[in-house]
């Protein structure tokens, strides 16, 4: 609230009868009419109203000047007054009062004589009003910045949380991809290996069944014709050692016998429970015994080549039966090995 200048005090003028101080207000006498004042009330011919600048009508200079000029201040006091509680009513800032420069107060009071000033020329005593309304449509403008700065940076922000989340989205998406790429990366290599393998297999299978057939050239089968009854490591009260130390191919007594592949007779001749006994000693220094034969074909020392014949079945020595008790034995074996396995190995079906 703008504060006023202190309103001219009002001149001491002494009481022509009684020689006290004139009082104002009721009760007071006119030194010109011999009476007490009478209350002062503006009216229309006593107030003209005049935009810009407030005019009183020109009044007594004793005790009306007086009136007036108390008058004028308890109307200033009251608009500053007013403006001041329509600011705190209204909860708005406070509101500032534009209010004219005062020199005195008989400045405010002139004669009538004085000319009009033109209109406007003056600031008005109090533009409360004007300011108040003036302030509403400042605070509302303020209010919609705040709102539109409020809006403003709510909209950055969800633009914010929008770009991260897209980011986020795109980062996952690119880490599934790339985890999926992998993933069928390493299925098709998985699956390559295998095919690879497979390959390798067959081809290896390809190649043993080409070595084998080709082995199967070079060996034979002590008989073509047979029937096993007794094979490797079977158990049983016929055999010294407790088991079957060879493999028993049945055959009817004079079936003929052939070397099962290339070699040198070593043995050939009695062996006690064994009968008649042919040993055939191959390159590798491997052996192949024939047991419980009929009859020996060949000689110690004797070369013979796959297939050649060299005695026929029988059942001499202990036995039970007519059959070809044959066994074989690798460097170190020492009761031999299983002679169907050793057999298979070289390409033969047993």
């Amino acid at each position: 609230m703008a504060s006023n200048r202190s309103a001219t005090e009002a001149p001491f003028v002494p009481n022509q009868r009684s020689g006290e101080p004139e009082t104002f207000g009721f009760g007071s006498y006119d030194s010109d009419n011999e009476g007490p004042f009478q209350e002062w009330n503006p009216t229309a011919e006593s107030l003209r109203p005049v935009r810009g600048r407030h005019r009183v009508a020109k009044t007594k200079q004793r005790g009306g000047f007086a009136r007036s000029s108390t008058v004028l201040g308890v109307g200033v006091i009251a608009a500053v007054s007013g403006a001041g509680m329509a600011s705190a009513q209204s909860g708005k800032a406070p509101v500032a009062i534009s209010m004219p420069d005062m020199p005195n107060v008989g400045s405010v009071f002139e004669d009538d004589d004085t000319p009009d000033e033109p209109e406007g020329s003056t600031a008005p005593l109090s533009q409360a009003g004007l300011i108040a309304a003036d302030t509403q449509q400042g605070t509302t403008d303020a209010g919609e910045a705040l709102r539109a700065r409020i809006m403003q940076q709510a909209e950055s922000q969800q633009d914010a949380f929008d770009l991260k989340a897209a980011e986020a989205a795109q980062t996952a998406a690119a880490k599934k991809a790339a985890d999926q790429a992998a993933e069928e990366k390493k299925e098709a290599e998985a699956k390559e290996a295998a095919a690879k393998k497979k390959a390798e297999e067959e081809a290896a299978k390809k190649k043993e069944a080409e070595r084998l057939a080709a082995l199967a050239k070079q060996y034979t089968l002590p008989t073509s014709s047979y029937t096993i009854t007794s094979t490797f490591g079977q158990a049983g009260p016929y055999w010294s050692s407790g088991y079957h130390t060879g493999l028993d191919f049945a055959a009817p007594t004079g079936t003929l016998l052939k070397a099962v592949h290339s070699g040198t007779i070593t043995q050939a001749g009695w062996d006690g429970s064994y009968g008649y006994k042919t040993v055939l000693t191959l390159d590798d220094g491997t052996e192949i015994w024939y047991a419980h034969q009929s009859s020996i074909s060949v000689s110690v020392g004797q070369k013979v080549g796959t297939g050649d014949v060299i005695g026929r079945v029988g059942a001499t020595g202990n036995v039970t039966g007519a059959h070809c008790h044959l066994e074989v034995h690798t460097a170190g074996s020492g009761n031999g090995i299983d002679p169907a396995a050793w057999l298979r190995s070289k390409g033969l079906s047993v």
